[in-house]
């Protein structure tokens, strides 16, 4: 009798211990789906949320970690994508943030010039372009990037892809120079005014985000279309702005760009280069904020690579948030979250990525978050 009753006492133990090890398991899964969706930086159509119905599904399901917001769609050649008057982006980002319990990174490009989601046309504020702002002195530079972020935080974005930290090294630059996105062709200057800038936007706790790391000045193509290779006309200085802010503790957030700079990586793009992203700016520079791709469907990237190829080169390149604009030359998709998230899950059970890399980077998220919210 003995026997059986510890028999029986120790199955129940090895079945109270598998139990126990499964649901260890499935809340482990969890948590790295969580962590994997607070990685996507994801763009939709629609100026009311409630009327797209994969982005409420992808916050609420997907727990996404942001969106990006547009004022033109690309594939359709339509205009107020998401953007369309003060009171109805404020509506919006309510919406947004509502569905993700006030969570949500909110995030759009307004540096100013040619490149503002929120136009004056449209009833917000008008901004000069940067190299306009810089010409005029760094007064006005602080003049427009407080503009700026009160009405970005006014409309209740809390992210700024701007300032441009691009050194304005070829001023027929199609992207940069020829916009005049850029502040100047000297490194100090740039660097005060991307300082004001990230300031001014910090004081209104919206995060701004230096772009386009290692440097897209001295381009003579455009990475929206396809590759473009800088090896020959790339210089070291161009890291300056990013080292003296970096070192100062004033960067929140860099982007990185799809430029190709064999100087740095023969092999792959920036934004999927780990000697750029980890060997550069993490290691060299010391960065310890969130790293962000530049969108991921654009043409240097799309035209070059299948997209698993592309997540998986992304993050193991050190990248922390991958922009998925879902407003490349292609198909719009409804489904892109996920497939992303079983494409990265995958990957994970593979053992080609680790759980520690995600988690990690969902940390450094967070961290940003709590800064702004």
């Amino acid at each position: 009798m003995k026997f059986k009753q510890t028999i029986l006492y120790f199955l129940a133990i090895l079945c109270s211990s598998i139990v126990v090890q499964a649901q260890t398991a499935e809340q482990n899964e969890a948590s790295l789906r969580r962590d994997i969706g607070e990685m996507l930086l994801v763009g939709f159509r629609g100026q009311d949320a409630k009327s797209c119905g994969h982005i409420e599904r992808d916050i609420k399901e997907y727990h996404i970690g942001g969106v990006i917001l547009f004022e033109y769609d690309v594939a359709s050649r339509t205009r107020n994508r998401n953007v369309a008057s003060p009171s109805q982006l404020k509506r919006l980002c309510n919406q947004l943030q509502q569905m993700a319990g006030g969570s949500l990174i909110i995030s759009i490009d307004q540096e100013g010039g040619k490149v503002c989601r929120m136009r004056a046309k449209d009833g917000f504020h008008r901004t000069p372009s940067p190299m306009y702002c810089a010409q005029s002195g760094y007064d006005t530079v602080r003049h427009y990037a407080r503009l700026t972020a009160q009405m970005l935080r006014q409309a209740g974005v809390n992210m700024d892809f701007a300032p441009v930290a691009d050194v304005n090294v070829n001023p027929s630059c199609p992207v940069i120079g020829a916009m005049e996105r850029s502040f100047s062709a000297d490194t100090a200057v740039v660097a005060q005014c991307c300082d004001i800038w990230l300031q001014e936007l910090g004081g209104m706790k919206v995060a701004g985000c230096m772009k386009h790391f290692p440097g897209h000045g001295s381009a003579s193509g455009d990475t929206h279309q396809g590759l473009v290779d800088v090896s020959g006309s790339w210089q070291e200085y161009e890291l300056a702005p990013y080292r003296s802010l970096i070192a100062s503790g004033s960067v929140p957030m860099v982007m990185v760009a799809h430029v190709v700079n064999s100087k740095i990586d023969s092999k792959w793009p920036a934004s999927l280069s780990y000697k750029t992203v980890t060997g550069l700016l993490r290691n060299r520079l010391g960065f310890d904020g969130v790293v962000v791709t530049d969108d991921l469907e654009m043409g240097a990237i799309i035209k070059q690579y299948d997209y698993e190829t592309v997540i998986y080169q992304a993050i193991m390149a050190g990248n922390d948030m991958l922009c998925l604009s879902n407003n490349g030359s292609g198909r719009y998709n409804a489904d892109i979250v996920p497939q992303t998230v079983d494409i990265i899950m995958r990957l994970v059970k593979a053992g080609r990525l680790t759980a520690e890399q995600i988690h990690a980077s969902a940390e450094r998220i967070r961290r940003l978050k709590k800064s702004i919210m």
